[in-house]
């Protein structure tokens, strides 16, 4: 590998390992040696790479984050109509989820520890805010193509989704026998039949 392919691959090494580490001890009881352990590095390639914990911490979240944006790109790419391309949403997300258990942990770690920590709670909402505006735009977009006109934002509609994303993800990692697999997908097919009313 060049210099450069060797430091991306050490880089999303890392990443990886922070997520697992993080998911398992939380974002306070996560040292950087157990990541770089868990990558197969020193402690000093994660300061060669990334200035702080929190820093290697929002990478983990910078990496989850692009992934979402991308498939909900792709669903709304597909042609289909709302109902269909919200259930394909919906099933896409729960099977992140399946793919990566870990990440509900994670990412409730990231909500608790920015409720104590205003720097990290500002990069994280940054991030946050960030994604949700990308999703609006590809939101409102899909809308301008189906030529509907909602009464219902499409900021609204990517805070909506966001707010019934999270709770779904929240329910299943109390009770994941007691949440279906196409509750999400049901859940947005139905914010979607309000909007065709709006």
């Amino acid at each position: 590998m060049s210099r450069a392919e060797s430091q991306a691959d050490t880089r999303r090494r890392l990443v990886d390992a922070a997520a697992l580490v993080g998911a398992r001890r939380g974002l306070a009881g996560a040292s950087l040696d157990e990541v770089a352990q868990t990558a197969g590095f020193t402690k000093g390639a994660v300061y060669a790479n990334f200035a702080s914990k929190e820093a290697l911490f929002l990478a983990v979240l910078d990496q989850r984050f692009e992934a979402r944006m991308s498939e909900v790109e792709e669903v709304l790419r597909s042609g289909a109509d709302p109902d269909t391309q919200a259930r394909q949403a919906g099933a896409e997300f729960s099977r992140a989820l399946a793919a990566d258990p870990d990440w509900q942990r994670l990412f409730f770690e990231f909500a608790v520890h920015a409720a104590r920590d205003e720097p990290f709670r500002v990069e994280l909402v940054a991030r946050y805010r960030a994604l949700r505006e990308r999703i609006a735009a590809a939101l409102q977009r899909r809308l301008d193509e189906a030529g509907v006109t909602s009464a219902i934002s499409a900021q609204d509609m990517a805070l909506m989704t966001f707010a019934m994303t999270n709770g779904v993800s929240l329910e299943s990692l109390l009770e994941p026998d007691v949440v279906p697999g196409d509750l999400l997908g049901r859940m947005f097919a139905l914010l979607a039949t309000g909007l065709e009313g709006a």
